[in-house]
Parts: C-alpha cells; sequence; structure tokens
C-alpha cells in the first residue's frame, strides 16, 4: 500500500465515520460524497457535498479516490456502476443491486440454497389478497427497495389489516413474506479480501424494536457459527465479494433461515469496536485496499447498545465498568441513531449485568 492512499466513500454518516476512524491509524486519507451538508463524517476528510448522482461530483470522487466504497445501500446502484468504469469499487455494484431490492435478493437467495421465508412478489392489493391463503398470518408486507430500520414494512395480522397496510406504501412495489416463529435474531459479520482471503466474526445476537436494532451481544462459539459461516461464504463466493459483509438471519430451532444481507460494515457487528482483536471497520478497509485480514477473536464478552433520538448522559456510560461510548455528533431526531456504547466483560453474567445498566440508561432518551 503506497502512503496517504485515499478512500472515496459514498455517504458521510457514522457509518463513513467510524471507517475513516479506523483509517486513520493505518495511513489512509478519506473523500466523501453526500448530499447533507452536515453529515456527521465530513470533518474527518474532504467532503464532496451534492446528489449521489452529479457526473460532476462523481468524476472527482473517481479522479481522487485509490478506491471508492460505500456505507449504505440505498446509494443508487448505478451511481456504484459508472465510478467502477473509472476506479475500482468494493463491494461491486452487482452486490448493491441485489442487496437493494428485497425480491431479486430473496430469488438471489434461492439460487444459491439459503433458505428464506416464504415470500410473494406483488403489484396491487387484489394480488396480495390472492396470495394471502398460501402466506398465511401473521406476514410482513415490505417496500421492495428504500427499506431500513423498519421503514416501509407493516404486520399483517388478519385480512382486515390489508387495504390499509397496502394504502401506505403507495403503489410503491411490494413483497410479502411469512412470519417466522424464530427463537432469536442473529447476524454474521464476514470480510473477505481482494485476494480472496476470508474471515468470520463470532455470531452477533440481536435485539429489534420498532424494527430498530436495540442491542447486540457477541457469541463466541455458538452452536449456529458453523451453519452461518456456511451460508455466509456460499454468498460471497456467490458475489466475488469484497469487503465486510452482514448477513442478518432467524434461529428457527436450530435451522438459520435468511432475512436480509447487508453490503457494508453493520451495526450489529459495532461491537467489535472494543470487543475484537480487528474492528468490522479496520477490517472493511483492509480487504477492499488487499490488506492481510486481521484477526477476528473476541476480547472477552462484548455487546453494543444502541442510543436512538436521543443522548446519554456521557457521566453515566461512562461509569460503567467495560463501557465505551461513541457520539455520531449527529441532532437527536425522533427515530435517529445519535450514538451507542460498547461493552467488555469477562464473564457472561458480567456482561449481562453491564447491557442492562446500558439498556436501563438508553430506555430514558430512546424513542419507545
Amino acid at each position: 500500500m503506497k502512503p496517504g492512499m485515499r478512500v472515496g466513500i459514498l455517504g458521510a454518516g457514522q457509518l463513513a465515520r467510524m471507517i475513516a476512524l479506523a483509517g486513520y491509524p493505518l495511513g489512509l486519507e478519506f473523500i466523501f460524497l453526500d448530499p447533507s451538508a452536515d453529515a456527521c463524517a465530513n470533518k474527518l476528510g474532504e467532503h464532496l457535498h451534492g446528489d449521489y448522482s452529479d457526473p460532476g461530483l462523481l468524476a472527482q470522487l473517481a479522479e481522487r479516490a485509490d478506491v471508492v466504497t460505500y456505507e449504505f445501500e440505498n446509494v443508487p446502484a448505478d451511481v456504484a456502476g459508472f465510478l467502477s468504469a473509472h476506479t475500482q469499487v468494493y463491494p461491486s455494484p452487482k452486490a448493491l443491486a441485489i442487496a437493494q431490492d428485497r425480491l431479486i435478493e430473496k430469488k438471489f437467495f434461492h439460487d444459491i440454497d439459503i433458505p428464506t421465508p416464504a415470500y410473494a412478489a406483488l403489484d396491487s392489493l387484489e394480488h396480495l389478497e390472492l396470495v394471502m391463503p398460501a402466506i398465511g398470518y401473521p406476514a410482513i408486507l415490505k417496500s421492495r427497495t428504500q427499506g431500513y430500520d423498519g421503514k416501509g414494512q407493516s404486520v399483517l395480522k388478519s385480512a382486515d389489516d390489508l387495504s390499509a397496510a397496502w394504502n401506505i406504501l403507495e403503489g410503491a412495489p411490494a413483497i410479502v413474506e411469512a412470519f417466522v416463529p424464530f427463537k432469536r435474531e442473529v447476524s454474521i459479520i464476514a470480510a473477505r479480501s481482494v485476494s480472496g482471503a476470508v474471515v468470520f466474526y463470532p455470531l452477533s445476537e440481536n435485539c429489534h424494536r420498532g424494527g430498530i436494532l436495540r442491542v447486540s451481544e457477541s457469541k463466541e462459539q455458538d452452536p449456529m457459527q458453523q451453519q452461518a459461516e456456511t451460508y455466509a461464504s456460499r454468498l460471497m463466493a456467490a458475489l466475488d465479494y469484497v469487503g465486510v459483509l452482514a448477513l442478518e438471519l432467524f434461529d428457527v430451532d436450530g435451522q438459520l433461515i435468511a432475512n436480509e444481507f447487508a453490503p457494508r460494515v453493520h451495526n450489529s457487528g459495532h461491537w467489535t469496536i472494543e470487543g475484537a482483536e480487528t474492528s468490522q471497520f479496520e477490517n472493511h478497509l483492509r480487504a477492499i485496499l488487499d490488506l492481510p485480514l486481521g484477526s477476528t477473536a473476541a476480547i472477552g464478552k462484548a455487546a453494543m447498545v444502541n442510543f436512538i433520538g436521543g443522548l446519554p448522559d456521557t457521566k453515566q456510560v461512562l461509569t460503567i465498568p467495560g463501557a465505551h461510548l461513541h457520539l455520531y455528533d449527529k441532532a437527536p431526531r425522533k427515530g435517529r441513531k445519535v450514538a451507542h456504547a460498547t461493552i467488555r466483560a469477562e464473564t457472561a453474567t458480567q456482561l449481562s449485568t453491564q447491557v442492562e445498566k446500558l439498556a436501563a440508561l438508553a430506555s430514558q432518551v430512546n424513542d419507545s
């Protein structure tokens, strides 16, 4: 790696911020393209302020970045495709395009033998009514695109819910998925380098509320680790993937069912910043620059608690042994991730106690 390499990032939110923070010790420089004037990563590098499809800004980014990545999957896939014709872009535009559309994603999972909930593509309310006897209740109606943190989703408990849920989508392409009676939600964070080296982090066990991740806990030696790694390996091989990837899964009595994948660093992997030998953010940079991947071994027991909508009292968080607070420099707003804390402990019992303390602080500021 040559000195002063510049990494371009599409998006300048908290994930881009954490990528940059992980990259400075490696001597990297950063340039961000983001439409928001006050994007929270823009203090950590040059900020190209404008739309993702602005041809002038894209030309600047392609010319000045040695490699380009992105922090979230709602960046237009054709933008990534344009950039890939002029510079290296990882993960690939293909991975981005698949992750952006829930129907295409589900079909791709099936093509590579990764099980999913039963689903159906929809184009009208009448079509939804027609497929529900086969899908069954409860079910979840989802927009095919632009969905994250519970947005664009409605729970269907009976036929009485169909019309109102369909109207919320305002004609957007949609799918309906059967509800999975899962025991828990988990995710596997993996990294694959340009040379094809692959590493996996210990499974994360996740707790969501209102469609937003609230707590993730590292689970070393989890009985589902190997199955999750098999699915993630299959996914990365099929995509010739480069970078960090998160695969979200439902644990249904010892069988993992895929929910979705994110072609990027992921909220459920934030515990790796203090809880692993090498964070997901550093390994993402190592992967896209084809550097040796770092150890993913956990350091003790680790977890992460999100702060949604409001900020905790810094002193109260840092009073908790093993806690590390990460503020995103974002104004508090309903439903917005504004900070997280990681927690590390020697034993599972200690970790559980510390997570409860953090969760109590989160409940004072989080949206209900």
